[in-house]
């Protein structure tokens, strides 16, 4: 409580919670959360996909021709 100003609550939230809440303008019950959930997960493959962007194709050639320039300390 009070963390960004008087009679303020900070939440911490997971990126689909705070997803989610954002739709709905609050924080969602159990019920309204699970419902978008479902939809979450039948995405997931290429929603999560990019956390493991060290695995895909493209940016493993990208970061191969990458030259990052030496600076002199």
């Amino acid at each position: 409580p009070n963390r960004l100003g008087d009679a303020t609550n900070v939440f911490l939230a997971s990126a689909e919670l705070a997803a989610v809440a954002s739709i709905l303008g609050k924080l969602p019950t159990v019920e309204e959360y699970m419902g978008y959930a479902k939809n979450i997960d039948s995405m997931a493959a290429d929603i999560y996909r990019y956390l493991s962007f060290d695995q895909i194709a493209e940016y493993k050639d990208a970061a191969a021709k990458a030259v990052i320039p030496a600076v002199a300390v």
